[in-house]
């Protein structure tokens, strides 16, 4: 199920039943970096088994594109360490003080998805990154060198992108879409994020819920209404 895009970047794929997004790895010659955390500890661990069926090494850092629950709630799981932005964990820490107030059944009820992946009475557990940052910053992950900022969005307003510079893949996670659950997008900040994507030196654009796509094709399915 493992996906090779490039020498150095591979893809978990997403599955919409669950709303699981795309899991990433970039694969650098000193550590390897994952994009997002998953939907839950299971997502993790699936992510995990088809990395190890590949021989491939596990993460030593997470990067949260946003603080959404598919993209964050198995951060409890991850190997190594993760970073996101500040706004992010600020949206996490408010979540989970309104899980632990009113239970997890005002989770489970925002959509049928997410009554899927925690099924079984599964609990919801919510975990802050590690590390957060504001702006930009560049990790270099052994002759792969990662660049990760902050972006406008008419999805959230704490989105972060990743490029895999000399992979020239950019990573979006739910950037491109409309705000939960209308979908319905911003002009303004479509027009922003669109600059943004124009502006970056990438081949490939991997979305969070969607399959791979050219730069401009991303730019054309980003300014859909």
């Amino acid at each position: 199920m493992l996906q090779q895009l490039t020498d150095r970047v591979w893809i978990y794929p997403y599955e919409e039943a669950r709303d699981r997004p795309n899991l990433c790895l970039i694969c650098g010659d000193r550590f390897s970096v994952a994009v997002d955390a998953g939907h839950s500890r299971a997502h993790v661990d699936a992510f995990y088994q088809a990395l190890s069926e590949k021989h491939l090494p596990l993460p030593e850092l997470t990067v949260l594109t946003h603080w959404h629950w598919d993209h964050t709630f198995g951060l409890h799981a991850i190997h190594g360490q993760s970073i996101a932005g500040r706004k992010t964990e600020a949206y996490l820490s408010a979540f989970r003080d309104r899980v632990q107030a009113e239970g997890k059944a005002c989770f489970l009820e925002l959509h049928e998805s997410i009554r899927r992946e925690y099924a079984g009475n599964t609990p919801v557990v919510i975990t802050l990154p590690d590390m957060t940052f504001t702006g930009e910053m560049r990790v270099d992950a052994g002759n792969c060198g990662i660049r990760i900022w902050e972006a406008p969005s008419p999805h959230t307003d704490d989105a972060v992108l990743i490029l895999a510079e000399e992979e020239g893949v950019l990573f979006l996670g739910d950037a491109a879409c409309g705000v939960f659950p209308s979908w319905v997008k911003d002009p303004h900040l479509s027009a922003q994020l669109s600059d943004a994507i124009a502006g970056v030196d990438a081949k490939l654009c991997v979305e969070g819920h969607a399959e791979p796509m050219t730069k401009n094709e991303m730019l054309s399915e980003l300014m859909k209404v």
